[in-house]
């Protein structure tokens, strides 16, 4: 009796520890907690540890896009949330990924980003040549935001490092920089609406102004290759706003390292579309996560064999 139990006992630990061995951990690498990355990142990884057998997936707070795909290149388990010119640069070997290239493939396109250049009433910035002199911030070190606000103030003629006084702040932080008059306006790419925006242009006493900056897009487009978008904010999108500003978009992707097997990116990116609507709750911006958007033309960085496997047995066409 007493060895038929030791046996049953050694099957039962054999079992759980098959079972342990066989978990799959992800991270999934989000941005600041103020932007639309940290919650769309917290829904994803709670429908994947639901929905992929096996799978436990967490989400973790980053700088960002540039950050997220350095966590890429380390060939852990992880995907992240980039903006497509920063995953560009990475595939290539550009600009902050000079040390190497990250071999880095799409999932998903997901969500147009729009940026945001804000400031507030009475700081002398009605326009984007206004910044000369200003005190503002370009994004958290690591965000593509940081990127982006570089490249628009170029294509503008500014010099980053000449004619402005610049901050390096997440968004959360440059909302609290501005309201406490440390800095006169700041950038940020993301999805609308965003949660720390939101609170500045619902903040009592404050008259929130988003500043039109499109005529930089055609500049920007011609040095960077096609990434940018001539692009509107309705004015629904805040509260105070007069008038949709014209801005510049360009879009969301989520990626994954080459070295992913085609089966975890094929369900990672099978739970995204199958569960849309749980996503969605989460955040609206996942409203625009659709088929129609997976094609080569939209990121610059190839498609995992694995997502391009589910959008071909939906009927989509790779190159």
């Amino acid at each position: 009796m007493f060895r038929q139990i030791l046996r049953a006992s050694f099957a039962v630990a054999a079992f759980c520890l098959a079972a342990a061995s066989s978990a799959q951990n992800i991270s999934v690498a989000t941005g600041g907690t103020g932007g639309v990355y940290y919650p769309m990142g917290g829904g994803l990884a709670s429908v994947l540890s639901k929905y992929v057998p096996g799978m436990q997936a967490t989400a973790e707070v980053t700088g960002g896009s540039v950050d997220n795909l350095k966590l890429i290149g380390t060939g852990k388990p992880y995907v992240g949330f980039s903006m497509s010119d920063a995953a560009q640069d990475a595939f290539k070997g550009e600009d902050k990924f000079k040390s190497g290239k990250v071999p880095v493939r799409t999932l998903a396109v997901l969500y147009p980003n729009r940026m945001h250049l804000v400031t507030i009433e009475g700081r002398g910035v009605n326009k984007l040549s206004d910044l000369k002199g200003k005190h503002i911030s370009t994004g958290s070190p690591g965000s593509a935001t940081e990127v982006m606000a570089f490249r628009i103030l170029e294509a503008a003629g500014l010099d980053k490092d000449k004619d402005v006084k610049r901050e390096r702040l997440s968004v959360a932080e440059s909302v609290n920089a501005i309201k406490d008059n440390k800095i006169d306006a700041f950038f940020w790419v993301g999805g609308l609406p965003t949660a720390a925006v939101t609170d500045l242009a619902n903040t009592p006493g404050t008259k929130m102004k988003m500043i039109d900056h499109s005529e930089v897009v055609t500049a920007m487009n011609k040095k960077y290759g096609d990434l940018y978008i001539e692009d509107t904010i309705p004015k629904t999108a805040y509260k105070g706003m007069e008038a949709d500003n014209k801005q510049a978009t360009v879009m969301n992707i989520l990626v994954a390292n080459a070295n992913m097997d085609d089966k975890t990116a094929y369900n990672i990116v099978k739970t995204i579309f199958e569960k849309r609507d749980e996503l969605i709750a989460v955040h609206k911006e996942a409203e625009n996560f659709k088929l129609d958007n997976q094609k080569t033309a939209n990121s610059p960085v190839p498609f995992h064999p694995g997502a391009v496997k589910y959008f071909t047995e939906k009927g989509l066409k790779f190159n």
